[in-house]
């Protein structure tokens, strides 16, 4: 029993520690952090420097940054502070702020700490430093100067001292792109004004002629199938044995002819109905004639599988020729205008006269 005792008190005493670690490893962890830089970390008199405060904290706490109205520490003038920016990640927030400051005397300063408070505790920061240098003076400043101090003179001359009157503004040298706008605007305006120019010759177009475009020319009816035809004819597809290609292709020829001259529906029609209509609007037996002629050695051919004579195919073809002269439309008759000499000579007295008696 007692070495069982003995045993447990060991282990009681290795939770209770284990116990501390814990709580205090969370009060770490809960504890907020700061790191302050500055940069850079050497400047020039007047020049300035940006000093930045990082906090790593909880994201539950309200961190509150020290304000300053003039100066962190005598000789570092605070210009201006920046806004701070947060990052949240896994319940820790990061914040950095930022002030922006400048010094006027040269020499190193030393920052030992800036404070900020979290809420429960006030935590410093690190201690850094920011060297303000001068500018470098010749040997003959540097002796004016001795001359000013001890008083051997009185006068001030800025040219001893370096000191020079502020420089006159520079004109920006010439960039030829900083003036492209101007060449878009011209370039816009011949465009709008081409537009309206085209637009106006357009409306003048169509008043004089009736168009805006002039409208493909459409050869009359008859030329095309006589065109047709003659492309037929130099194929002579009907001596390679292909009499049903000839007939179909030379009827669609005459069908598509009729309905355009004619304006009978041919390609929905029987031979029967095409010959009835070609009746009604010739008197000419012998058109008749030729276009039944086509149309009946067609249909045996295309129907009746009949194989027609080489002198039968040369006829339907030389009676398509015929169809189509016999039933095109006249030519115009174009009005020949008669001489400006004759026009004269009519309205010359000597006519007037000879008319009147």
């Amino acid at each position: 029993m007692i070495r069982k005792k003995l045993h447990i008190i060991p282990i009681h005493r290795a939770a209770a520690v284990a116990l501390c670690l814990i709580s205090i490893t969370s009060l770490v962890a809960q504890k907020a952090s700061v790191q302050a830089t500055v940069q850079p970390t050497e400047i020039m008199i007047g020049e300035q420097a940006l000093i930045n405060l990082k906090v790593i904290t909880p994201k539950d706490k309200v961190i509150h940054f020290p304000v300053y109205e003039k100066e962190i520490v005598p000789g570092i003038e605070v210009i201006t502070m920046l806004p701070p920016d947060t990052i949240i990640e896994n319940n820790v927030m990061t914040l950095n702020f930022k002030y922006v400051v400048t010094s006027f005397d040269s020499t190193l300063y030393h920052i030992p700490h800036i404070p900020f408070f979290d809420g429960t505790d006030t935590i410093y920061s690190n201690s850094f430093g920011l060297k303000v240098t001068s500018p470098e003076l010749s040997d003959s400043t540097l002796a004016y100067l001795e001359k000013i101090n001890t008083g051997e003179t009185d006068s001030i001359d800025f040219k001893q001292l370096q000191l020079n009157d502020i420089k006159p503004v520079r004109k920006a040298p010439f960039v030829w792109t900083d003036y492209l706008w101007i060449l878009w605007i011209a370039m816009g305006a011949i465009l709008v004004l081409g537009l309206i120019g085209f637009i106006i010759y357009l409306v003048l177009k169509k008043k004089k002629k009736g168009y805006f475009f002039k409208p493909p020319q459409v050869l009359p009816a008859h030329v095309r199938a006589l065109s047709e035809l003659d492309k037929l004819k130099t194929e002579k597809i009907w001596q390679q044995g292909r009499e049903k290609d000839f007939y179909s292709k030379l009827t669609d020829v005459l069908r598509t002819y009729i309905y355009e001259r004619e304006g009978i529906n041919a390609m929905e029609m029987t031979s029967g109905e095409i010959l009835n209509e070609i009746r009604k609007t010739t008197d000419i037996e012998s058109t008749y004639d030729n276009l039944k002629q086509i149309l009946s050695t067609a249909d045996l051919v295309k129907f009746a599988k009949y194989k027609p004579y080489p002198d039968e195919n040369d006829l339907s073809l030389v009676n398509a020729y015929f169809f189509v002269n016999q039933t095109r439309e006249p030519d115009p008759v174009e009005k020949e205008e008669e001489p400006e000499n004759d026009k004269e000579r009519g309205n010359s007295p000597d006519n007037s006269i000879k008319k009147s008696k």
